[in-house]
């Protein structure tokens, strides 16, 4: 594609004027999503296709009107400003059009990936107290099993079917006009809007609270990190679960008035799908995690035309400069590396304007005060690892407000005017940033984040564990593979067989993407004194065998 200039062309220039100015009310779906729906009725916001080729097309006029129709909807049957309500879709246009119904109507959204098991959601139902619940027929059978046993759960909202008990979108859309705008509570950009699951390490998974000032936050990461036009097709590779999600498919697209593509992924991800998609939808901007661009690296790249592809960037995890040497090879993009959070929009990042690193983060996002701390909260050095920690006076538009009923964790991460984000990372001379990992031992594997605590935790269900640690072990493909150390209990012993059934067993508890790829079996794990694992012992352990 012919060299085109960058939404930024000037890394200290663009931060040294930089600014988001919030208005004290503000609402993305009518204030992005009606306004481009009004200036330009017939441009393309979503290309949605599935894994057997079928297309459907949605223009900023739809998305607008059956965003609307949603919130009226969902007003009729009782959903009020501030209630909660969980999100249980895959990448059907139906997660978007309840995300802006949600908005408008000043509801708090809580995405869910479709991956969770019934225990799972009954966790997140009832910590949250979700009043709602928006699902398909694929998942509505976790809903019932436990619709007994979440109180607060009022409402079950089916997309594409009918079934008992349910509200079918389907059946009732037509029956509820849109309203004006003036017709619904007006949004503050402090009030709540959505509510993130974090991936639970010491404990159980923290809820992340957003306020609507989130969406704004993410003009830093379409505009400048994503380098999205108006006439743009994005691709970001995520799962809606995810608060990546919102940085790609939803905020980051739609702030900049382009279209973001999405394809619907079921079941095992075919990365032999991707270059005749990139080339057939012409894509013009992707955004996919490491181990998506790993496993490209053994396709057959250069058979595909990438002349529309003219920028690329990757988030999650670091991306070894093996596949950004192939992947240059065979489309002649650099792939610019991100950091951000549940927690926050993007806030660092290899821009478009600066040389690429391969390995490196990049620099502070403009508005982000970033710094490495050591354990004192002081500075460190060049070159010496600390925690990240970004300034919060000012408090960066978009970060999150706190960790809801958890006071703890609110202590812990926000110290003397800063926020305490959990990883670690060094800087180089020349001001990169580059990640060490996470203080608290969450893995990264295949895209995905994964607490320790939760699989550990399913693995004690079994009589056979009687104690276990779970470590992520650097793995080509995945990134980190999920690895579980297990002492038996007395009248167990190791065996083939028995590491297969802890697997299946640990699918059966939680999430089956949580599950442990590799069981070792040991007589004791390393502790510290006080009697905590030593994880990096295992880690170092691991990595030998």
């Amino acid at each position: 594609m012919a060299e085109e200039e960058h939404n930024m062309t000037d890394y200290e220039e663009t931060c040294a004027g930089f600014s988001i100015e919030v208005p004290e009310y503000y609402n993305f779906g009518y204030d992005v999503i009606d306004t481009w729906a009004e200036k330009d009725p017939a441009h393309p916001a979503m290309i949605r296709v599935d894994q057997q080729g079928h297309e459907e097309t949605f223009t900023f006029r739809d998305m607008a009107d059956l965003s609307t129709q949603a919130a009226v909807l969902l007003a009729a049957y009782g959903i009020q400003k501030g209630d909660r309500v969980a999100l249980l879709l895959p990448r059907v246009p139906e997660w978007w059009i309840f995300c802006l119904a949600c908005i408008k109507l000043g509801a708090v959204f809580s995405p869910c990936t479709s991956m969770l098991t019934p225990g799972d959601l009954q966790y997140r139902i009832n910590t949250a107290e979700i009043k709602a619940v928006i699902t398909d027929r694929e998942n509505a059978h976790k809903i019932d099993e436990i619709m007994d046993k979440c109180p607060t759960l009022r409402l079950r909202c089916l997309t594409d079917g009918e079934l008992p008990g349910w509200i079918s979108y389907q059946k009732e859309k037509g029956l509820h006009p849109p309203r004006r705008r003036e017709n619904h509570p007006e949004t503050r950009s402090d009030d709540p809007m959505v509510i993130y699951f974090t991936s639970g390490t010491t404990g159980k998974p923290k809820m992340v609270l957003h306020t609507h000032a989130l969406a704004p936050g993410h003009i830093t990461t379409g505009k400048y990190w994503l380098d999205i036009r108006r006439d743009d097709i994005h691709f970001t590779l995520s799962d809606t679960g995810w608060a990546k999600s919102s940085y790609g498919n939803l905020f980051g697209p739609w702030l900049m008035g382009a279209c973001t593509f999405i394809y619907d992924i079921r079941g095992k991800f075919r990365p032999a799908d991707i270059p005749p998609v990139l080339e057939k939808y012409k894509v013009t901007t992707f955004c996919a995690p490491p181990t998506a661009y790993r496993m490209l690296m053994h396709e057959n790249l250069k058979n595909y035309d990438y002349s529309r592809l003219r920028y690329c960037t990757s988030a999650g995890e670091p991306l070894n400069p093996e596949a950004m040497r192939i992947w240059k090879e065979a489309t002649g993009l650099e792939i610019h590396e991100g950091y951000g959070q549940t927690e926050t929009p993007l806030c660092i990042a290899s821009f478009p304007c600066f040389e690429v690193r391969a390995g490196s983060m990049g620099k502070p996002a403009p508005g982000w005060q970033i710094e490495l701390h050591d354990d004192d909260g002081k500075p460190v050095e060049v070159r010496k690892e600390g925690r990240i920690a970004i300034g919060i006076d000012p408090r960066p538009v978009g970060l999150f407000t706190e960790y809801l009923d958890n006071p703890d964790a609110n202590r812990a991460a926000f110290v003397s005017g800063w926020y305490y984000t959990g990883d670690m990372a060094y800087r180089d001379e020349d001001g990169y940033y580059w990640f060490v990992g996470r203080e608290d031992d969450v893995i990264t594997s295949s895209g995905y984040r994964i607490g320790p605590f939760e699989v550990e935790s399913a693995l004690l269900e079994h009589p056979a564990v009687h104690e276990s640690a779970v470590v992520g072990l650097p793995d080509e493909i995945r990134g980190e593979l999920v690895s579980a150390f297990v002492v038996l209990s007395p009248g167990f012993e190791p065996s083939d067989t028995l590491a297969g059934e802890l697997q299946e067993h640990v699918k059966e508890i939680t999430a089956p993407y949580k599950y442990p790829r590799r069981v070792e079996f040991v007589d004791s794990l390393p502790k510290t004194i006080s009697g905590k694992i030593r994880r990096h012992l295992l880690r170092e352990e691991g990595s030998c065998s």
